[in-house]
């Protein structure tokens, strides 16, 4: 969500500013602002792009420390006087703040009767005036004194005018440190120093930073603390396009790698066997995942896996209802799935599930994210950084944690084992084959431009492929789509079904493939235009719809992997067409980090 940064050290912090900024765009942002000392806090902020923010700046910064942030909106909508860093009545104080203050108005209200004066809707601008009250000449102290009148979530960065450092606070929201040669950053995220150093601290909840050219001093609850210092294995070249268009282009360009790295890393070259580090370490008679949007829905699918091979049952629940719902929970293993590792719902529940009883494993992307410090295990999917807002790599890196942890679990026959790990060996190059035809996709992307509503519909396995379908194509190309089970329009959305309300089937050769054919005519029936993504070879297909596009014909227990790549194009393709914000979509952030 919100991107925040800062800089202290012997060079002009304006132009370091601006770059790490830019690096956080693919959070998603409505609106961005610098801070930087040049004499006084002078403060350059809008409603606007990065790139035009810095078209407006001065072309002859002095300014050696300052502070930066991307907001995306909570309290009060994107405007310059809405948009951060925000100040204090002197204006000698200025604040970046990624987070939620929940008591934001009560303060306020009583800052406002001590004579404080606000400008912004926001629950940001309290934090100024508060560290503004206990200011009495010790930045840090003051910071403190507003962390114990404050609730909420919240990772913020302060400066004052003639302090030569910068204070930081984390929980509950992602920060991390910069180490360079006598210059320090701090940051929401890894790529926004990758340019300046690969050397990073990733801070925990509580913690208080204290920065200056010289030093950094982290304290937690009053007590000293220090934090271990990692090597960054990827490089600024990971998260820059490549030559692609757009990052989604790219990352899904990228998908054939992330299988063979995910293969590669638990399975051995030589023989079916299994090395994954991750296990129930107490008896389960069942499996509770957790995850929000684009992870829920791999969740969905892992659920498919898990209980068709293991035999273990599984369920899966919406993090953010999760948090809510008096669950009953056993011998129960809680798997809660992020990509970020910052997702605040999906955390909350795996603390929900930890304090419950329930052994705790984690699948993320990211290391040194937060969740890795809730739970028991971690489970690295090794994706790679993923800049577009849309997830691509990371759902697909998703689906093979599940296939592999299945297979862990899974009491089997080594000539079993063995040919289904022949069969995820395979997948790498049926997702290639599906890159190497990328213009069929694209021409089926195309051909949506023009709707603005539509459904997918699956059944078994690929019910929750069509979710994630329908999701791509909401949240880069604008359109009302919907997924659904294909035996469930009948029960209410038949009444949708016109000649300019098209439907994706994905007909994959299963269990399901007959039922589904039945379901199909009932839907061209209400005269919808049909699309099915079906299998090389099925000829069937061709005498039920309007339009067939292919995939390689696989084990149907991993047709997610080839079904979900196909529609990720050409939701990318139908985004184009109908010049979308591809990979910044209106409204959206890619680390969802408040409820």
């Amino acid at each position: 969500m919100c991107g925040i940064v800062g800089y202290v050290g012997g060079r002009e912090a304006q132009p370091i500013l601006i770059d790490s900024m830019k690096r956080l765009e693919y959070r998603g942002y409505d609106s961005c602002g610098i801070a930087l000392v040049e004499g006084g806090v002078r403060v350059y902020k809008d409603a606007v792009r990065v790139g035009k923010l810095e078209r407006d700046l001065p072309r002859d910064p002095k300014g050696r420390m300052g502070i930066g942030h991307t907001r995306w909106a909570t309290h009060g909508k994107p405007s310059r006087v809405n948009a951060h860093p925000h100040l204090d009545c002197s204006g000698r104080i200025a604040v970046v703040h990624n987070g939620v203050i929940g008591n934001f108005m009560s303060l306020r209200e009583k800052l406002e009767a001590e004579g404080h004066v606000f400008q912004s809707e926001t629950d940001t601008e309290v934090l100024p005036h508060l560290v503004e009250k206990y200011y009495r000449g010790d930045l840090e102290e003051a910071v403190m004194g507003a962390l114990r009148d404050i609730r909420g979530s919240y990772a913020f960065i302060v400066m004052e005018v003639d302090s030569p450092l910068l204070v930081a606070a984390k929980k509950e929201s992602p920060l991390i440190l910069g180490v360079g040669d006598r210059e320090y950053f701090v940051a929401s995220d890894v790529p926004a120093v990758l340019d300046h150093t690969d050397r990073v601290v990733y801070l925990e909840d509580d913690d208080i930073v204290r920065l200056s050219p010289l030093e950094i001093k982290i304290t937690n609850n009053g007590q000293a603390v220090t934090r271990q210092e990692h090597a960054i294995p990827w490089g600024v070249e990971d998260a820059q396009k490549g030559g692609y268009e757009h990052f989604m282009l790219k990352e899904i360009h990228e998908q054939p790698k992330v299988i063979q790295n995910a293969l590669k890393g638990h399975i051995s070259a030589l023989e079916p066997v299994m090395n994954l580090d991750v296990h129930p370490e107490r008896d389960i008679d069942n499996i509770l995942l957790v995850a929000c949007g684009t992870s829920y829905h791999a969740a969905l699918v892992g659920r498919y896996v898990i209980e068709h091979l293991a035999r273990i049952p599984v369920r899966v629940e919406v993090a953010s209802e999760f948090n809510y719902g008096d669950w009953v929970l056993g011998k129960t293993w809680a798997i809660g799935i992020t990509q970020s590792g910052e997702t605040a719902d999906t955390l909350n529940a795996l603390r929900r599930a930890g304090k419950r009883g329930c052994g705790t494993l984690a699948i993320t992307n990211v290391v040194g994210s937060s969740v890795t410090r809730i739970a028991d295990q971690v489970f690295y999917m090794g994706a790679g950084p993923e800049i577009g807002v849309p997830a691509t790599k990371s759902f697909l890196a998703q689906l093979m944690a599940f296939y592999l942890l299945a297979l862990s679990l899974k009491a089997t026959d080594t000539h079993s084992l063995e040919g289904l790990i022949a069969d995820l060996r395979l997948l790498p190059g049926m997702v290639q084959n599906i890159l190497d035809r990328e213009d069929e996709f694209a021409e089926c992307g195309r051909y949506l431009v023009d709707y603005n509503e539509m459904f997918l519909v699956g059944r078994g396995i690929n019910y929750p492929v069509v979710l994630e379908g329908a999701l791509k194509l909401q949240e880069v190309a604008y359109i009302h789509a919907s997924g659904y089970a294909a035996g469930e329009l009948k029960h209410g959305p038949f009444a949708l079904l016109t000649p300019r309300c098209p439907v994706i089937a994905v007909a994959a050769r299963d269990n399901t493939y007959d039922t589904l054919m039945a379901n199909i005519k009932e839907i061209k029936a209400r005269e919808s235009p049909v699309i099915a993504l079906a299998e090389e070879g099925d000829r069937d297909i061709e005498k039920y719809v309007d339009r067939v596009v292919r995939v390689p014909a696989v084990n149907p227990l991993f047709s997610p992997v080839v079904n979900s790549v196909a529609l990720q194009l050409i939701a990318y393709y139908a985004a184009r067409g109908r010049d979308c914000d591809i990979d910044m979509p209106r409204n959206l952030a890619k680390s969802v980090t408040v409820e």
